[in-house]
């Protein structure tokens, strides 16, 4: 999660909530990319988790970061939450188990967000390695309890843990245990907007086999490929999920925008200061009735630290924002944005893309989505195995990709970040069967390797 938005300008009416996501809008030549990406930092020496404070600490490591980056720290009151990049470009933030964020900058091509994470990572590495810390890319926590798991010191965090139990029963491990890659991509228009939704929807559950990269917890094999994405299952139904209105008649920013008044809040913020009104509605906010705050209407930033504490499957602010992914290994981070842009950013894809889920039910995408945690590419929907699905769409990405004809220094176009999903199409294993062939193999029923085999 990025940092909290701090826009005081008034809003009293669902019109301008509308507005704001129209402004969202944007000519195809200014289409950018932005990926986001989580990783769990532990102990070299004892693989264990890492607290916010001490010399080696999570702060430490932003510290470290800062002086390393040179970016404006990112402070809750004392407390240093994040950091910021004074270009107007990415952030690094903690999730609430210290899962380390890095919020990607709005850039051209797959090639230019590849490098920024490269970047970051290398710069983490040098870092957190004199630490004695290192970072893993895999979807779940393999080996700690929750009750291990450190909590980081901020606000928003103490609301939302305190809330999850009563509207689920994994909420907290989505907080504290869990790691994703994401990728956030424009539209041109309304329509625009529809279509890649509806699409980016459809096929979240492809992504999600591709890269399904979590089936350890607490040591052992959970039972799933994705127990990320099957701990979404269970954590809040009122802002989680396939979002099937949006393949009604008459989807637009409106339709969004109800549905987002109609998910209760987690918090409203006022200077440093996050006043609880979980379970609460936007709605009596707007209207200037809301019991925790008599007599004051919502405010931008309201709207905006809102849309940030709804997730379904594709989320939409100003831009989409594609959430069924778990983390990786490093050429992963790269393919995922490929995977999108490839799918997204080419007409011929998009309309390609839409033929493959246009006949497709609200029955048939919830249940793939439901199926797709335990049994990944072997998850079936009208038919077709979602291995058979992916074949076909990740020939569309690859071609749409090459018609985007976006080349590095060297004249490679951004086909090549594909790789890895073309690999594990090829042997037809995820990452994280792969990962529990070697657990009944070579590591002995261990998940201590993992620290090794998929550290950045």
């Amino acid at each position: 999660m990025a940092r909290d938005t701090l826009d005081a300008t008034p809003i009293q009416t669902r019109d301008e909530l509308v507005a704001w996501m129209e402004g969202g809008n944007k000519p195809e030549s200014a289409f950018r990319l932005g990926t986001e990406h989580e990783k769990i930092p532990f102990t070299l020496a004892r693989h264990e988790p890492v607290p916010y404070e001490g010399p080696a600490g999570i702060r430490a490591v932003l510290e470290g970061m800062k002086a390393q980056s040179g970016w404006d720290p990112i402070l809750e009151g004392e407390t240093l939450i994040g950091l910021a990049d004074p270009r107007g470009g990415g952030a690094i933030s903690l999730e609430p188990g210290g899962q380390f964020e890095l919020s990607g900058a709005p850039l051209i091509s797959v090639h230019e967000t590849c490098s920024e994470i490269n970047t970051h990572l290398t710069q983490l590495h040098e870092v957190a390695k004199p630490l004695g810390l290192g970072f893993l890319g895999i979807g779940m926590s393999p080996e700690w309890t929750r009750a291990e798991t450190p909590v980081m010191p901020k606000g928003r965090y103490r609301i939302m843990a305190g809330y999850m139990p009563k509207v689920g029963t994994l909420g907290l491990d989505m907080m504290f245990r869990t790691c994703t890659v994401q990728v956030n991509l424009d539209f041109s228009s309304e329509a625009d907007m529809v279509r890649k939704l509806r699409v980016s929807l459809a096929l979240q559950p492809v992504a999600t086999a591709l890269f399904a990269n979590s089936p350890f917890t607490e040591g052992r094999p959970n039972g799933f490929l994705s127990f990320r994405s099957e701990i979404w299952r269970d954590t809040d139904a009122d802002r989680s999920g396939m979002l099937p209105f949006a393949f009604e008649p008459g989807m637009g920013f409106e339709r969004y925008v109800d549905y987002a008044l109609d998910v209760p809040m987690y918090f409203v913020k006022r200077g440093e200061h996050y006043v609880d009104v979980a379970g609460s509605s936007f709605r009596d906010l707007l209207a200037g009735r809301h019991p925790a705050l008599p007599g004051e209407t919502a405010t931008l930033s309201d709207w905006v630290n809102h849309l940030s504490t709804i997730f379904p499957e594709v989320r939409l602010k100003r831009f989409l924002e594609m959430r069924g992914a778990d983390a990786g290994p490093w050429a992963d981070l790269c393919a995922l944005p490929a995977f999108w842009a490839g799918l997204l950013y080419d007409q011929a894809s998009l309309d390609a893309a839409w033929d493959v889920v246009k006949d497709w039910t609200d029955a048939q995408r919830q249940q793939v989505r439901d199926d797709v945690p335990r049994l990944a590419l072997k998850a079936e929907i009208a038919g077709r195995t979602l291995a058979d699905v992916a074949r076909e769409v990740l020939a569309i990405s690859r071609a749409g990709l090459a018609r985007r004809n976006k080349r590095d220094s060297q004249g490679r176009d951004e086909t090549r970040f594909l790789a890895p999903l073309e690999e594990t199409l090829a042997c037809g294993k995820t990452p994280a069967e792969r990962l529990l062939d070697l657990y009944a193999g070579p590591w002995g029923g261990s998940v201590e390797p993992v620290f090794d085999a998929l550290a950045y």
